[in-house]
């Protein structure tokens, strides 16, 4: 029996001495690849007790998240980014997407950390030894779903309010509550809750020194002209609807407007006391193809748009970012 249990455990190493080794080669060969001298992949941690309270992705299984711990004068500062990747706003949209990485936390594999989550200080000298996290999206409502019954037709789960507050109540077990310094981020369709929880991100963090968010390409907006409106205003409907998402929207809009007029982060912020930064193009490309039309970006490169693309195109501009 103790040769057994001393044979397991030397199969145990060598299988993660072999992991580590395939995972270090991946490493080097997409740096090599990519050119990119100061890039490293993280692997997942699984919040497991999530499972108890309900917080699932799609599919059921738990939310993951991965974490790069700080060093140095930054171990008690932190950088949380949900990630980004559109929303599912109807049951078939959200049944193919539980069969990927945006849906079920089974296939979410080690992530490449650069940029902003860089350790290299020339590279990256504000957070290059922060605690920084990557918080995989994979309930595709933007965190905001909320909805207790499953159709045991599909199986499909909605629950994405639920996996934030467990993905960051395992954040503060793991030093997140003693931060000096924390950034909550979110990009693309994760922009808006980064805005939403941002106080409550805050009101968390009560030894913090400094909390500020940011909305990197997140911030999408409502246009004035009601046809070209009816485009986002349509998909956070279903969304909203689909997900539950009313729960966690600000009663002090709601109390105002429609549900779906909520998800626009001008419709919330003048709510939000903690300070909060945009990082947004006037012409975000996925803004703009799905507001004027998926061919937009290739019209203007060839320099062939029609009358009618080149007025909402310089609509969208005149009456969202003039004032």
């Amino acid at each position: 029996m103790a040769t057994r249990s001393v044979q397991l455990v030397c199969l145990l190493i060598f299988s993660t001495a072999i992991i580590k080794t395939a995972s270090a080669k991946i490493n080097e060969s997409f740096k090599q690849e990519k050119g990119i001298d100061h890039a490293y992949f993280v692997d997942r941690s699984i919040v497991q007790n999530a499972l108890s309270k309900g917080a699932v992705c799609l599919d059921g299984s738990p939310p993951a998240y991965h974490l790069d711990r700080g060093f140095g004068h930054g171990v008690r500062n932190w950088i949380i980014l949900l990630s980004g990747g559109a929303w599912c706003r109807n049951i078939t949209d959200c049944l193919n997407r539980s069969k990927t990485d945006l849906g079920s936390s089974k296939l979410m594999t080690p992530f490449i950390f650069l940029g902003i989550f860089s350790k290299s200080k020339s590279e990256n000298p504000d957070f290059y030894n922060w605690n920084k996290v990557f918080v995989r999206y994979c309930d595709g409502g933007g965190f905001t779903g909320d909805i207790e019954s499953i159709d045991p037709a599909t199986n499909l789960h909605f629950r994405g309010a639920r996996i934030f507050d467990a993905v960051i109540e395992d954040l503060l077990a793991k030093g997140l509550k003693d931060a000096k310094n924390a950034i909550l981020s979110g990009g693309s369709a994760n922009g808006y809750p980064a805005v939403l929880y941002c106080d409550r991100f805050h009101n968390l963090l009560h030894k913090a020194h400094r909390v500020k968010c940011l909305v990197d390409a997140g911030y999408f907006i409502h246009v004035k002209n009601p046809r070209l409106a009816n485009v986002f205003e349509s998909l956070f409907r279903d969304v909203v609807t689909l997900h539950g998402s009313i729960k966690v929207l600000p009663k002090s809009c709601t109390s105002k407007m429609k549900p779906e007029l909520c998800f626009f982060p001008e419709n919330i912020q003048q709510d939000i006391k903690t300070p909060f930064f945009t990082v947004m193009s006037a012409f975000d490309s996925y803004q703009v193809d799905n507001i004027i039309g998926s061919n937009i970006g290739e019209c203007i490169r060839a320099r062939n748009c029609t009358e009618s693309q080149n007025n909402d195109f310089k609509g969208l501009y005149i009456y969202t970012w003039v004032k």
